[in-house]
C-alpha cells in the first residue's frame, strides 16, 4: 500500500497574490469588494424606505440595530450614537472583507493580511485619542490614562508606564494581531481540509474515509463564517470601548 501524497502549498503561495499593475492584486480587489458591496448594501436599503421592512432594507436595518444595541450602548451609552454610522460601515465593511474566505475562486479573507488590520487598528487609535483630547482636555485626558485615579501613588512608578504602553501602543498592536491572526489561521485550516479531501478522491485504499475529512471542511467552512462574524464584532465592540473610555474619563 503506498502513503498518500499530500501536496500542501506554502504560506507564501496562499497569502502572497501577483501584481496585476498599479498595486493591485487580490487582496486589494476584495477590499474593493467589501467596500462596493457596503455601500451598495445601505444604498439599496435606503432606495426604498418602507415601513414594514423586508429584503435589503431589513438586512441594513438589522445590521444597525445590531451595532445600536449590541456594541454601542453597552460600552458608549446614548452619547455613542453619533458613532452609529462608522461603527456600522465599519463592522460590515470587516466582516464582507472575512466572508470573502467562502466565495468560489475567491477563498481568501483579505483580513489574512496585516496590513488592512494595521490600518483599522491605526484609524481607531487615531479616533479615540482625538475624541479623548476634545472631550477632555490634553492634560486631563493624559493625566487620567497615565495617573489613574484611585492607586496608591507609590504604585504610579509601576502603573503609568505600564498605561503608557498599554494604551498607546498595545491597543493598536492587538486590534490588528488579533484580526489578522484569527483569519489566517482560519484559512491555513481550511486549506489544509480541503488538500486532504482533494487528495482522498484520488485515492482508492483511504476512500472510506473520505466523508470524515469532507464533512470536517463542511464543518469548519461554516465555523469561519461564525468567526468571520465574530471578529467584525470585537473589532467594533473594542473601537467603541476605546472611544467610550476617551468620552467617558474615570472619577
Amino acid at each position: 500500500m503506498s502513503l498518500l501524497a499530500l501536496d500542501f502549498p506554502p504560506i507564501s503561495h496562499l497569502t502572497i497574490w501577483k501584481d496585476l499593475g498599479f498595486g493591485i492584486n487580490k487582496t486589494v480587489l476584495i477590499y474593493f469588494f467589501a467596500a462596493f458591496l457596503t455601500l451598495l448594501l445601505f444604498f439599496l436599503a435606503g432606495a426604498k424606505k418602507q415601513l414594514v421592512p423586508t429584503g435589503v432594507q431589513a438586512i441594513a436595518e438589522s445590521g444597525v440595530d445590531f451595532v445600536r444595541n449590541q456594541v454601542i450602548m453597552p460600552t458608549m451609552g446614548v452619547d455613542g450614537m453619533a458613532y452609529l454610522p462608522f461603527l456600522t460601515a465599519l463592522f460590515f465593511f470587516i466582516l464582507f472583507s472575512n466572508l470573502t474566505e467562502i466565495i468560489p475562486f475567491v477563498q481568501f479573507p483579505a483580513n489574512a493580511r496585516i496590513a488592512m488590520p494595521m490600518v483599522f487598528a491605526l484609524l481607531v487609535w487615531v479616533i479615540f485619542n482625538v475624541v479623548g483630547v476634545v472631550k477632555q482636555g490634553p492634560l486631563r485626558y493624559l493625566g487620567g490614562i497615565l495617573f489613574p485615579p484611585g492607586v496608591p501613588k507609590a504604585l504610579y512608578i509601576l502603573v503609568t508606564p505600564i498605561e503608557l504602553v498599554s494604551t498607546f501602543f498595545v491597543r493598536p498592536l492587538s486590534l490588528s494581531v488579533r484580526l489578522f491572526a484569527n483569519m489566517l489561521a482560519g484559512h491555513l485550516i481550511l486549506v489544509t481540509f480541503a488538500v486532504l479531501s482533494a487528495a482522498l478522491w484520488t485515492a482508492k485504499v483511504q476512500a472510506v474515509i473520505l466523508p470524515f475529512p469532507f464533512l470536517l471542511l463542511i464543518g469548519m467552512t461554516g465555523f469561519e463564517i461564525l468567526v468571520g462574524f465574530l471578529q467584525a464584532f470585537i473589532f467594533a465592540i473594542l473601537t467603541a470601548v476605546y472611544i467610550g473610555s476617551s468620552m467617558h474619563p474615570e472619577h
